[in-house]
């Protein structure tokens, strides 16, 4: 397994805390690449804009890629387009929403 596919595994231990669901199956993290060096780069987005929690999810985000062999440096750059919709959600987020949303009702 290469580190970009290793830095995606990590990630979705990386939950975002409104939703309870793990960013990379919301469809949040657009892109993530690596260099021979070990620097990381990360392009994702939120749900809205002014999510009040953006600096605690881009702190885990880094916290977790950065404990990974290999990682030098992390960076995250947050991105505003293409806008996040629920159609970038997979299969399993939609499932997980559901099954929370029904233990409520």
């Amino acid at each position: 397994m290469n580190l970009e596919d290793r830095i995606l595994t990590a990630l979705e231990e990386v939950l975002d805390p409104e939703v309870g669901v793990n960013i990379v199956d919301l469809g949040l993290v657009y892109e993530v690449s690596a260099d021979e060096n070990g620097k990381v780069k990360i392009e994702m987005t939120l749900t809205i804009p002014e999510c009040p929690l953006a600096d605690e999810i881009v702190e885990q985000v880094k916290k977790t890629v950065s404990q990974l062999p290999g990682v030098k440096e992390v960076d995250v750059r947050l991105v505003w387009e293409p806008r996040w919709t629920p159609a970038r959600m997979n299969d399993r987020a939609r499932e997980e929403i559901r099954a929370r949303m029904s233990a409520v009702e």
